[in-house]
């Protein structure tokens, strides 16, 4: 039960203090009440709050951002290194700037809100002149993930009764549109990259495997003669150093290849033992993903001006090595494979993230189930008075597929 005093501050004027016990036995007090009946109205409400066990001690809500940011980074190391690295950037660059000094009391659902406009806006000078670009919505999103998981613990931790972050309204993702390249364009990316970099090509677009799983491969991940490739690692660049990892979902998969790709695989892996790595860097260990000024960004360009040389040749488009994991996909679905084997292929979570990565490749289905009805129902013959719109007698097939239904 809280007690309510009233005591002397040094002008001579009078307050009024509570002083009360914690869920855990602690005796404890709020100080500073203008008149009798606010002290009454929290006493009260502190009441109902321990009955309901949502207390939450004043003095928990007085530590900033700033002190449980670096905790809550250390707790990450489920994430694979390069998610953590992502959270690590967002926090450096985005949120202690912004929230390191600030209470967890003081955080404001206004001000989250704000800050996440803030972010995405331009800065101009009083000419006009950009002098610093918005974020783009996945940076945005990336930092407020940060900061409202900081608070998600906060409360778990009875530091803050509910999160002020959660509710916000967020920017849409801009998705990239897909680069895809056709079989034609493929193998001349692979003639331009010349030896075991034109395998390369030709396994990232007609395989899907990430760079990583692709760099990540040993002599002995190849089985030749059942024409599988067995993801067992993924080889990725956090910041300028290769870590070594399992492959993106933790779970291997084994990915069929076609005939034409077992000579050049054969090939890379000649002369090498089990162990050894199939594409290795040129300096030896794991080869990092090509940017810009590589062996592939030039190819790419030689690919690029011999299609505009000609005339008659499609665009090629600027793609980087992920944009072959795009096309594998492309060039899967134009094979007539279904959704489930475009999953299993990619390593994908799930066949739902499949459809929403590549919903445009699979727009085409709708066509074909449109012109197999047109098919289905070839044998009806419609008479001509189109107000009566009742088909003539089906076909026998059709007739019995009636009858059951």
């Amino acid at each position: 039960m809280a007690s309510i005093t009233r005591y002397e501050i040094r002008d001579g004027g009078t307050l009024w203090r509570v002083q009360y016990r914690t869920p855990v036995g602690k005796v404890t007090q709020r100080r500073g009440f203008q008149t009798k009946r606010e002290a009454e109205d929290f006493a009260a409400t502190l009441r109902v709050s321990t009955m309901r066990g949502e207390y939450v001690e004043h003095s928990a809500g007085q530590v900033t951002i700033g002190r449980l940011g670096p905790g809550w980074l250390a707790r990450r190391g489920h994430l694979k290194p390069s998610s953590r690295r992502v959270e690590e950037i967002a926090w450096r660059v985005h949120v202690e700037p912004r929230w390191g000094a600030v209470k967890l009391a003081d955080v404001k659902h206004s001000a989250v809100t704000s800050w996440l406009a803030d972010m995405g806006r331009d800065v101009t000078d009083a000419d006009g002149e950009v002098i610093k670009c918005g974020s783009g919505p996945v940076s945005v999103r990336r930092a407020f993930d940060v900061l409202a998981k900081i608070l998600d613990d906060a409360v778990r931790d009875r530091r803050l009764l509910t999160n002020p972050a959660r509710g916000c309204k967020l920017p849409r993702k801009v998705r990239r549109e897909h680069r895809y390249l056709t079989d034609e364009q493929v193998w001349e990316l692979s003639r331009q990259s010349g030896g075991d970099r034109g395998t390369v090509v030709l396994a990232l677009a007609y395989c899907g495997l990430r760079w990583g799983e692709l760099a990540g491969l040993h002599v002995a991940d190849i089985d030749l003669t059942q024409r599988r490739i067995q993801l067992r690692r993924n080889a990725v660049n956090v910041g300028g150093v290769i870590v070594l990892g399992t492959p993106k979902t933790h779970e291997r998969r084994s990915v069929p290849f076609p005939r034409f790709l077992v000579e050049p695989l054969a090939a890379a892996r000649q002369d090498k033992v089990r162990d050894d790595i199939v594409f290795p860097a040129d300096g030896g260990g794991y080869a990092k993903s090509p940017g810009v000024s590589t062996w592939f960004s030039g190819a790419v360009s030689r690919c690029i001006a011999s299609a505009e040389a000609d005339p008659t040749a499609p665009t090629f488009p600027r793609i980087t090595p992920h944009d072959l994991r795009h096309t594998a996909a492309s060039l899967a679905v134009s094979a007539g494979a279904n959704v489930k084997a475009v999953q299993k292929m990619l390593g994908h979570a799930s066949a739902a993230m499949t459809l929403d990565v590549y919903a445009d490749l699979f727009d085409k289905d709708a066509d074909a189930v449109a012109d197999a009805h047109d098919e289905r129902l070839a044998s009806m013959v419609f008479p001509a008075n189109a107000a009566k719109m009742q088909p003539r007698e089906p076909a026998a097939g059709l007739r019995s597929a009636a009858a059951r239904l």
